[in-house]
């Protein structure tokens, strides 16, 4: 469950992480005395998704005329097919240099790895595609945690002055504390500013706690509220579905083996734009699942990665073909198909007319890229 940046401030709050006072609104009216107290502010959209920025999500205002317009401008903007409902006002501060660090698990190692670079205010993902040397990784074992002695070594090498150091230190070891105590699967400071005076604050905050721990945390449970328009879709008909910003619709039985597709797909240059899984008690509905993929405007291919066991890849394959009769099916697609039901379900697809079927992933994946270039 992704939290708002107010949410994951809050609890950095509680954690003892220092952030910036600010006010939480849907209106100008309502925050007018905070901002009069306060400016000049940045004005920052409450939407579950990356690159507000680039959205124009975050606006700067220094006297009444600009704060009052840029409430207005964003209150009902869409970011991503996401209806921003709320801003945060803060105060704009003179910042002198920018920090990244954050936690998440390492499920391939059994263990917490927290990162960290001393180029923050880009997106880390970024960060790691052009200039992957900037990032530090520490390997934390999840019952030992991670100590002061520790986080004093990784952050040893700073060019900053000790009274520096020490805030970044602290922060480190409480962002820790919240990762731990909240159940995150991600917990992130992006940047964590220096400003001019001195002073080391969390300018952004970005927490996601797993579902299976979010009844725990009642008052962060969001519900459909949420999602993408699709997402809303997906979730009715009890389809897993996750909406990303690719270009290639990924659709597939199993979490894990969509997670395997994932990779494929961008190690051969793949972007995807959705995750959907057709599994268990939801395998019969693969026409309505590629529909949903394809409601995307920005799907150009679609690759589909299937393992018969429970779900039989034949009846997925029945499904995909009636869709592809039907003129659903508009986009080229490559399909990897095998396990219980995969010979049959490959020759069903053959026969609707469908061409780029394949036993192997790797070799779809392959496919996937070539067509990728052409167009």
């Amino acid at each position: 469950m992704k939290l708002f940046e107010y949410e994951a401030k809050e609890i950095f709050k509680k954690s003892g992480i220092p952030v910036l006072d600010s006010a939480l609104t849907d209106s100008p009216e309502e925050a007018l005395s905070f901002f009069e107290k306060t400016k000049p502010v940045v004005i920052k959209s409450q939407v579950l998704s990356g690159g507000r920025g680039k959205a124009g999500g975050i606006k700067f205002a220094s006297n009444e005329d600009e704060y009052r317009l840029a409430v207005e401008e964003l209150i009902g903007k869409k970011i991503k097919d996401l209806t921003v409902r709320k801003v945060l006002i803060e105060k704009k501060i003179a910042i002198k240099n920018e920090i990244y660090m954050g936690y998440t698990i390492d499920r391939a190692n059994k263990c917490i790895t927290f990162m960290f670079s001393d180029e923050g205010g880009v997106e880390i993902e970024t960060l790691a595609k052009v200039k992957p040397e900037a990032i530090i990784k520490e390997k934390i074992d999840i019952l030992e945690g991670i100590d002061r002695s520790r986080m004093e070594d990784i952050c040893s090498g700073l060019n900053y002055p000790q009274e520096i150091i020490n805030q970044i230190v602290e922060v480190g070891l409480k962002l820790y504390q919240a990762f731990t105590e909240y159940e995150c699967h991600v917990a992130e400071i992006n940047p964590l500013v220096i400003t001019e005076d001195g002073d080391v604050l969390a300018a952004d905050a970005r927490i996601a706690i797993y579902d299976e721990a979010i009844h725990k945390h009642p008052e962060y449970d969001k519900e459909e509220d949420t999602f993408t328009e699709l997402e809303k879709r997906a979730h009715r008909s009890e389809l897993g579905y996750v909406e990303m910003d690719g270009n290639v619709g990924v659709i597939g039985n199993g979490a894990g083996l969509n997670m395997a597709t994932l990779d494929i797909l961008l190690y051969y240059g793949g972007e995807p734009a959705n995750f959907l899984e057709v599994s268990g008690r939801t395998y019969h509905k693969a026409a309505e699942a590629i529909d949903i993929v394809l409601s995307n405007p920005g799907v150009k291919v679609v690759f589909g990665n299937f393992f018969g066991c429970i779900s039989r890849c034949d009846v997925i394959a029945e499904g995909l073909a009636d869709a592809y009769r039907e003129g659903v099916i508009n986009v080229p697609m490559v399909v990897a198909m095998r396990g219980t039901g995969g010979s049959q379900g490959r020759e069903t697809l053959k026969e609707a007319g469908l061409t780029e079927i394949f036993k192997d992933d790797i070799e779809a994946g392959k496919r996937l890229a070539e067509i990728l270039k052409e167009r």
